[in-house]
C-alpha cells in the first residue's frame, strides 16, 4: 500500500518498532495526526486463537465519543409503549418488517424480543449484510428490551476477531483527553482476555497497536487488568 507525504512525514517522528506504554502511546497517536477533521483513534489487538476458535462479545467503553444512535426495536404491539419510554425511536412489529423490506434503514440498531425473531429473520439479506441483524450473542435479541436499550444508549459495543484473529474497534477522537482514550483501550484489553478460550496459548495476545483514521500504527506495550 502507498502512502503520502503527510503519513511518510508521520512515521518519520517517532520510533515505529518501539512498545510504548499505553498513555505514551496515545499521546503519540495524537500528536502524528495530520488530517484535518477530528479522526478517529481505532484499537488493534492481534490474538492467537487455534482452529475454529473466536472471539466476540460486546462491552460498555468507559468514555462514549459517538453521537446518540437510533434503536428500532421489533416487539410486539403490547410492548411498544415500553421500547419507546425506555428511549428507542421505533418500536413496532409488521409495519417495521414492511419498512425495512421496502429499504428503510433510519436507524443505527436493531433490537428484537425472541418471539419476533421468525419474522425479523426473513430480513437478513437487508440487515445482514449491514450488520444489523438482532443478535442474542451481542445482547440484541432479549425479552429485556428496556435493559438492552440503556446498554445501547451507553453506547454498548460489539467486538470480534476477523479471520486473522485480529479485533479492530474505535475507542476514541483524537480531540478526547489522553486518559479517557487510554482508558477505553485498557478496557477493551480487558474484556478481549476475559474472553480467552480455555484453551488458548499463554501468549493470547499477540500484540496490540493503536492508530488515527489517517496517521500511522503505533505499538502499544500493554498490560491487563488495570
Amino acid at each position: 500500500m502507498k502512502h503520502g507525504k503527510n503519513y511518510k512525514n508521520a512515521v518519520a517522528k517517532y520510533d515505529s518498532a518501539k512498545h510504548y506504554d499505553l498513555s505514551k502511546a496515545v499521546e503519540l497517536v495524537k500528536e502524528l495526526k495530520y488530517a484535518k477533521f477530528d479522526e478517529t483513534v481505532e484499537a488493534h489487538i492481534s490474538l492467537k486463537l487455534g482452529k475454529g476458535q473466536t472471539v466476540r462479545d460486546t462491552l460498555v467503553l468507559p468514555h462514549q465519543f459517538r453521537g446518540e444512535k437510533k434503536v428500532l426495536v421489533f416487539c410486539t404491539d403490547d410492548r411498544v409503549k415500553e421500547a419507546l419510554e425506555a428511549g428507542a425511536a421505533y418500536a413496532g412489529s409488521s409495519e417495521y418488517i414492511e419498512k425495512v423490506k421496502g429499504g428503510w434503514l433510519d436507524f443505527d440498531i436493531a433490537v428484537a424480543t425472541p418471539d419476533m425473531m421468525k419474522d425479523v429473520g426473513r430480513l437478513g439479506m437487508v440487515l445482514g449484510r449491514r450488520g444489523l441483524m438482532p443478535n442474542p450473542k451481542t445482547g440484541t435479541v432479549t425479552t429485556d428490551i428496556s435493559a438492552a436499550i440503556n446498554e445501547l444508549k451507553k453506547g454498548r459495543v460489539e467486538f470480534r476477531a476477523d479471520k486473522g484473529g485480529v479485533v479492530h474497534l474505535p475507542v476514541g477522537k483524537v480531540s478526547m483527553p489522553t486518559e479517557k482514550i487510554a482508558e477505553n483501550v485498557q478496557a477493551l484489553l480487558n474484556e478481549a482476555m476475559r474472553k480467552k478460550p480455555s484453551d488458548a496459548k499463554n501468549d493470547y495476545i499477540k500484540s496490540v497497536s493503536i492508530s488515527s483514521t489517517m496517521g500511522p500504527g503505533v505499538w502499544v506495550d500493554y498490560k491487563i487488568g488495570e
